[in-house]
């Protein structure tokens, strides 16, 4: 029995170490991604970056459904939070798409973007990989999707940010 539960002990480290300890993925020093997501420096403050987003958004014709503000909602319960807000949205000629292929996609679309400040003073806007809602709902035929989906986030986001 010891040998037992000292083997599964053994995968469980070797199993759960690596995760816990993997460090972001930095590329071009301004994008990070990690666990499905991809996090954006941005030359503005935590505020002017959803301004930004929300803005262009509405001007591509992209639904906003909610901004949220964390901080505001955490300070009205006595908890600090640095600035820390949500923008959800979407654009239903790509995202039905989706759920035609799999609802449970509705979990995470609409689309959000959240702007926050870390513990350094750097603002970031960071949003869900397409191609990690496609591989979470195990989405097998929406290729051209993902990519426009790609794209025009990395597009939207790069103004919001400032990032060329």
């Amino acid at each position: 029995m010891k040998l037992l539960i000292k083997k599964v002990l053994m995968v469980s480290v070797a199993v759960v170490v690596p995760f816990l300890t993997a460090q972001p993925v930095i590329a071009d020093g301004h994008i990070m991604k990690e666990h499905g997501m991809i996090s954006k420096k941005s030359n503005y403050s935590v505020k002017e970056t959803l301004d930004k987003l929300e803005a262009v958004l509405k001007k591509k014709g992209i639904g906003v459904a909610l901004r949220w503000s964390h901080d505001a909602k955490a300070k009205g319960v006595g908890i600090p939070l640095r600035p820390t807000e949500l923008l959800i949205f979407g654009n239903p000629k790509l995202g039905s798409h989706m759920f035609t292929a799999n609802q449970t996609a509705g979990i995470d679309l609409p689309l959000k973007a959240l702007a926050w400040k870390d513990d350094k003073g750097q603002v970031w806007l960071t949003y869900n990989d397409p191609a990690y809602i496609v591989e979470r709902h195990n989405i097998k035929n929406r290729a051209k999707i993902k990519a426009k989906m790609t794209s025009a986030l990395n597009k939207l986001t790069n103004v919001a940010t400032g990032n060329k």
